[in-house]
């Protein structure tokens, strides 16, 4: 059996503790699969005497993770402290420059610093792995790099967020208002500690820029995402998308077109009866297609101590067989600059207004649509009160550019009570 690949974990939080039961606990099954022992050596946290539940006494502790990551008898630096910047860019770029391969469940920081890490860690000879950072126990970098290399990838999307998916799966279960379902999943410690981060799109964002890279050959360029979290998202939106046959995601989606790429990060509706609309809970789910395999659909959890330990560990396996591929599936310095481009691609549109409830002010709302090229495939008011009508619309198919137009006509108008929620009908 070859010598041992030594490990060093900085972050011992709910996955580093994760990873460390798993070496433990299967220590034999790892090295008759790598053909060599799995070790840790050096861990790296912010408190020494945090109880975590295991026993890290025989292991060397580092206060600082730069210092970790450039030890002599670490060969892999497992960055699970999280960040875009700080200590987890400083310990990554350290343990390049010692020559160190890195595995990482962080995506913040490779949605901003991806290129120039990758273009620095195979200058030194060294790669950087990171299925943990998208999707949890969901081996989708692996998919796209690996088992889909044969295809040209045409669109890539999904739900990337298990708290928006809970949260969105909980109000039409329980038919409980969106604040009410926060709070509770706050109280579950689902939620990051700033939570616009999983409700506005942001951690979910992350994670389609990295895909777009592995699937179009691009550099990540999280900057370029549309993002548009669930706040607006009401239960009357919910019901209204059930009664006509759809769920309501936060659904990511990416695809390289003429005009340039795409990248959109926003709450969508479903058919009811798609394998997306049909994802409960905290669950993910990534739906590749290319123009080999047509279509094929990953699903599984997208957090959690033992999905993203997992995760880990695929990563920490391919570095002790040998496996070396370039960081986004091709050698950094071909990946090209794409030019953003938003979706031009017709679909229907859903739409919630609230009208001042005064003679004329549904017929202004309709001409305006009419006039931008809008055609109205069904339209209703539901109750309301004595101020304000509450309007449902569905477009037939447009692009958002026609319905952003009639929309800035429409607040022209002087009738709109709240502004609008607006929710793309994907086809999936």
């Amino acid at each position: 059996m070859g010598q041992p690949l030594r490990l060093g974990i900085a972050g011992l939080g709910t996955v580093g503790t994760g990873v460390v039961k798993i070496v433990r606990q299967k220590a034999n099954l790892l090295a008759a699969r790598a053909g060599r022992p799995v070790e840790i050596t050096a861990v790296c946290a912010r408190s020494r005497d945090k109880d975590r539940g295991v026993n890290l006494s025989q292991y060397a502790w580092e206060d600082d993770p730069s210092t970790l990551a450039a030890r002599d008898d670490v060969d892999v630096f497992i960055e699970l402290m999280g960040g875009s910047d700080g200590p987890a860019k400083a310990a990554t770029e350290a343990a390049i420059a010692a020559g160190k391969d890195v595995v990482t469940a962080n995506k913040a920081l490779l949605a901003h610093h991806g290129h120039a890490l990758a273009l620095a860690a195979e200058k030194a000879g060294a790669v950087i792995r990171f299925e943990a950072a998208v999707a949890g126990g969901i081996p989708v970098i692996k998919a796209l790099t690996e088992g889909l290399a044969g295809n040209d990838i045409t669109r890539v999307m999904g739900v990337m967020n298990g708290t928006c998916n809970y949260i969105l799966t909980r109000m039409q279960s329980a038919g409980l208002p969106y604040v009410e379902v926060f709070e509770e999943a706050n109280t579950l410690g689902f939620l990051e500690a700033d939570p616009t981060l999983d409700v506005g799109g942001i951690d979910a964002g992350h994670k389609l820029a990295l895909l777009a890279s592995i699937a179009f050959g691009t550099q990540v360029d999280f900057d370029a995402v549309e993002l548009e979290g669930i706040e607006q998202i009401t239960i009357d939106d919910i019901h209204h998308a059930a009664g006509m046959g759809f769920r309501i995601k936060l659904l990511g989606v990416c695809q390289m077109t003429g005009r340039g790429l795409e990248q959109r990060m926003s709450p969508c509706l479903v058919p009811d009866d798609s394998p997306l609309g049909q994802l409960e809970g905290g669950t993910n789910m990534c739906v590749l297609e290319g123009d080999a395999i047509e279509q094929i659909v990953l699903r599984g959890p997208g957090a959690g101590e033992g999905p993203t330990a997992s995760a880990v560990m695929g990563d920490v396996m391919d570095i002790a067989r040998g496996m070396r591929i370039p960081t986004f599936g091709v050698p950094a310095a071909t990946l090209s600059r794409a030019k953003p481009a938003k979706a031009v691609t017709p679909a229907p549109y859903y739409l919630r207004l609230a009208l001042d409830d005064k003679p004329g002010a549904l017929a202004k709302v309709a001409t305006a649509l009419g006039e931008a090229g809008v055609s109205i495939d069904r339209m209703r008011q539901t109750r309301h009160d004595e101020t304000t009508a509450p309007v449902l619309i569905v477009t037939h198919k447009t692009t958002r550019a026609a319905l952003d137009e009639a929309l800035a006509h429409i607040a022209g108008l002087d009738v709109m009570a709240q502004s609008p929620v607006v929710l793309r009908i994907e086809k999936v």
